[in-house]
């Protein structure tokens, strides 16, 4: 597979990136969050007092378990609410590709996270809260 370029939105670099399990509620369970989109990265960083958009490259194993959801259907839905709700899935991987401007890639086990390889980090002008 080639590469690609992806990035993350954070209030800090990211050289290292950790799957937290914290707050497991969001869209596709716990993992780390990276787009291809560059402007949705720095939309979720503006939301920081600290802005910061990492890059990264990412060529993927092929040995991955992909769960990729290319439009908004049922399928979609329900796994959105199974992960929000808490129940864990065993996927590597779980991209959603729609129409700009929403794309998401969640590397859920570490294996995906071996994947990333990190380039930057850039801090980007927040928003003004005035």
């Amino acid at each position: 597979m080639g590469k690609m370029t992806v990035y993350h939105g954070s209030h800090t670099a990211v050289k290292k990136p950790e799957i937290l399990k914290g707050r497991n509620t969001k869209d596709f369970g716990p993992g780390f969050y990276c787009t291809v989109i560059r402007e949705q990265a720095e939309r979720w960083a503006r939301r920081y007092d600290s802005s910061i958009v990492n890059t990264y490259t990412v060529r993927l194993n092929t040995d991955l378990d992909i769960l990729e959801f290319k439009e908004m259907n049922e399928e979609w839905l329900d796994f959105i609410i199974a992960c929000r709700s808490g129940k864990p899935h065993a996927h590597d991987l779980v991209p959603a590709r729609f129409k700009y401007p929403t794309h998401q890639i969640n590397f859920c086990t570490q294996t995906a996270l071996a994947c990333l390889e990190y380039v930057s980090s850039e801090e980007v002008v927040p928003y003004d809260r005035t």
